[in-house]
């Protein structure tokens, strides 16, 4: 079981990106809106449950402009899954979205917990990647924060990924745009794990919800950070289109997280308490392969969901390499 899920995870995570990034640009939406009332809050609320469901997904990334000189854009990368998307949390002002892939056959589908997108209504503090596994918290103003939504996506192992915060905008015909500025991230996995030649992405992430499902683009800017400073290598766009549609095994998603979603409440309450205890600045350190954190992560989910474990044996194991990973530097 173990080697096969650990090559099932292995060929989807360096398929498919969790996410990605961009160059730093103006939009109006981040001009300052006045308070929300009642119902341009809860058109925001439905913009963001609109996003739960059962999807066909394409992930397209392209490097698009080289700026470092001799530079030689990469391939395009091209994925093709299916995702279901559940609502773990929503307490009015604050809404937790978790991606579920479904890998392998369709009558034997293998579940692999994807990432997870939490908005939280006029954040007080937001997540803010400083490159090199570094992050701090970082306070929102409160005319940033008045009207908007922050977003905050978390990888496999429950682990930050970046966060932004905007409003929402609504036009006439039913689409909603969330779209931040620019704001740093990790490499992602499709990338860490095959090159080393920058640090950091600098990514402007817009979501628009439409009638037929939504689409998750990305500006993201691939910087090389020296001494401090940040050094453009290339640009790239990320288009990822969720088509609404029936799977015939999207069963087995709704199956896989009734069975572990007790387990993987218990790992986000180890991140969650660095963003609730007072810490300002933390370290979370793993390898491009996962070997250090996702894996086992993920693999004593794994042990869960065959009955092999309960959830709370199964976390005292994950939170002994949650423990060696994660550094409170201030």
């Amino acid at each position: 079981m173990k080697l096969a899920y650990f090559a099932a995870v292995a060929l989807t995570l360096s398929g498919c990106a969790t996410t990605t990034p961009q160059i730093p640009h103006t939009s109006a939406q981040q001009a300052l809106r006045p308070e929300h009332s009642q119902a341009a809050f809860e058109q925001d609320r439905q913009a963001i449950l609109a996003m739960q469901g059962e999807y066909a997904v394409t992930f397209d990334f392209r490097e698009m402009v080289p700026i470092a000189a001799g530079y030689e854009p990469a391939d395009p990368k091209f994925t093709q899954a299916r995702e279901v998307v559940v609502v773990v949390e929503d307490t009015g002002d604050f809404i937790m979205l978790q991606h579920l892939l479904i890998v392998g056959a369709t009558d034997n589908p293998f579940i692999v917990k994807h990432w997870r997108q939490d908005w939280r209504y006029e954040p007080a503090t937001v997540l803010a990647f400083q490159g090199f596994d570094d992050w701090t918290i970082e306070d929102v103003a409160a005319g940033d924060a008045a009207g908007a939504w922050s977003q905050t996506v978390y990888q496999v192992d429950d682990s930050p990924r970046y966060a932004a915060v905007a409003p929402w905008t609504h036009d006439g015909d039913g689409i909603s745009t969330w779209e931040p500025p620019v704001s740093w991230r990790p490499l992602p996995r499709r990338d860490d794990t095959t090159r080393d030649d920058y640090d950091v992405i600098a990514a402007v992430n817009r979501h628009t919800v439409t009638s037929w499902g939504w689409v998750h683009e990305q500006d993201n800017s691939k910087l090389v950070l020296e001494d401090g400073t940040p050094h453009e290598l290339v640009r790239e766009v990320g288009v990822n289109t969720y088509t609404r549609t029936d799977l015939s095994n999207g069963q087995a998603a709704l199956d896989y997280w009734d069975a572990t979603q007790d387990y993987w409440a218990l790992v986000r309450t180890r991140f969650d308490a660095l963003e609730s205890d007072g810490t300002r600045r933390f370290h979370i350190e793993d390898d491009a392969e996962g070997t250090l954190l996702y894996g086992p992560v993920l693999e004593a989910g794994q042990r869960v969901l065959f009955g092999l474990s309960d959830a709370e044996t199964a976390f005292e194991d994950a939170a002994t390499y949650l423990d060696s990973q994660i550094t409170v530097i201030e």
